[in-house]
This record gives C-alpha cells, structure tokens and sequence, in this order.
C-alpha cells in the first residue's frame, strides 16, 4: 500500500515502520507525502491508542534524499534571472513548509508517538524523532544533525524542538560540529529515554510500553499529551489556567470509576475510544 513505510494496527497500537533498507531509509519525495497521510488517518479515525515508529535494517535513516529537492528550482519559470530567483526561493520555502508539516502531524497526533531507533539516525531522521513523545534506541544507535557537515542548516524541525528536550548547550554542539552523538551519551543528555542491547530487546520492551499506555483511559492520555505540549510552549499561568479549562470541559466522571474499579478488581479498563475527528491541529 506505501512505499516507505509498513503500517499495521493490532491491539489499540499503530506500528508505523521505515520500510527502504536497501535506501537506508532516506527520505525521498512519497515519504513526505506518505508519512502525513498515515499519522492523520490514524488520529483522525481514532484507529489506535499509541504509535509505535520504528524502522527496517541496520540504520533508522540516513535522513533526507537529495531528490526531496529535485525540481523545486526548475518550477521558476520567469521571463529573466530576478524573476525566476524570486520563485525559486518561493518554491523552496514552499516546499520546507511541506516538509515540516510532515513531522508537525506526529507532534498535533491526539495519542503519544514513539520512536524506536537503531542504527544511524541522521539529519532529518532527528527531526523526526524529536516531533516524537518519547525516543528509544539501541546500544549501537547513534544521532547526529549531519545537515552542517554538507553546509546546510537543518529545517525541518531539529532546532525549535531539539532546544526544548536537551540544554541549550548540548544543542550547540551537536549542531556547530555535526558530529555523532551515541545512545549512551544521548541517554545522558535527556534525549533517549532507555537504551537496549539490540533491536529485538528494544521492540520488544517499546511494544510492553506501547501496551501499558495503550491500556489507559484514551481521554486521559490525549489530555496529559495535550497539557504537557501546551505547558512545555507557555508559562506556568497558562498552562494551570488551560488543564482548569481542559478538565471542566473534558472530564468524564464514569471514566475515572471505571479506572478506579478496574485498578481495584485488578483487571484491564474498558474505555471509550477518543471520537473520530475530520478537524487538523
């Protein structure tokens, strides 16, 4: 059905595979195009609970293929060189915004996405997997913002998220020297949550963790996703006033006994599925 990724939908858990191994999954034009339609079709048609990203052979990606940029220029079409200058950089900046709105979906998704990375996760595979809730990776795992070492500045998303998972300064040097960054020390800095000896373990333990949030009042997650994304970008004033706001408007007292009920008889909670919804955020 795609022709980057592997979709499959068992259990309230959407697992969303990289599938271009034999390309180290770089990120060709139908990535850009599929990835969006995937996220929003789970989200908007409430097909699961959580979202498993994870990928196919040694690497995560290798990031961007140079043929994501094939094309734009030659879209100028202008009688002289100023003309055609001006519509280049027009479809260029067009194009970014494409891009971008690409990994946005993952991060305006209503149920929690995360990353599962081995191997090389390199330049726009960080953008990727910091519009993600939570990252995972293998021992060998290893993430870098390669986009300084071919002169460009990564812009697809590493920079207004990077900074608000890791210190400034981490940051910085990541980006200043474009070196690699392996799990070990990644852990260290905040941005991997766990490291596993190998893809099996880590699969196995994300997919536990899948379940877990997976088993979870929908509502109730959709919120703590919400709060902590609109706490994380306004100050603490806002962010009690907007959970007052959330709770009085989204609160479901049945859920909450269900919860409390299920707890106590010690068996899984039967809950509502978070409604269907045709609205982008």
């Amino acid at each position: 059905m795609y022709e980057c990724f592997e979709v499959t939908i068992k259990d309230n858990i959407a697992r969303v595979q990289l599938n271009r191994p034999e390309k180290r999954n770089s990120m060709n034009p139908q990535f850009w195009k599929e990835l969006p339609e995937i996220i929003r079709d789970i989200d908007q048609e409430a097909r699961a609970r959580v979202i498993v990203i994870s990928s196919t052979g040694p690497h995560f990606s290798s990031g961007l293929d140079v043929s994501s940029f094939a094309g734009v220029a030659s879209t100028a079409s202008g009688a002289d060189e100023k003309t055609r200058r001006i519509q280049a950089g027009s479809a260029s900046y067009n194009n970014l915004l494409r891009m971008q709105e690409s990994f946005n979906c993952i991060e305006q998704a209503r149920m929690p996405v995360l990353a599962a990375i081995q191997g090389g996760c390199i330049g726009g595979g960080v953008d990727l997997v910091t519009s993600c809730d939570i990252r995972y990776a293998t021992a060998d795992a290893f993430l870098t913002i390669f986009e300084t070492n071919i002169g460009m500045t990564a812009d697809v998303g590493t920079f207004p998220r990077l900074v608000k998972l890791i210190p400034e300064g981490y940051v910085k040097e990541m980006a200043y020297t474009g070196r690699r960054v392996a799990a070990a020390e990644a852990k260290q800095m905040g941005l991997i949550n766990e490291v596993y000896t190998d893809q099996d373990a880590m699969l196995k333990a994300v997919m536990k963790i899948a379940a877990e949030i997976a088993s979870k009042a929908p509502l109730a997650v959709y919120g703590c996703k919400k709060m902590i994304n609109y706490a994380r970008d306004h100050s603490t004033a806002d962010g009690l006033d907007y959970i007052a706001i959330w709770n009085a408007s989204h609160l479901r007292v049945e859920e909450i006994q269900e919860a409390m009920l299920a707890n106590a008889e010690n068996r899984p909670g039967e809950f509502a599925s978070i409604p269907k919804s045709s609205k982008s955020r």
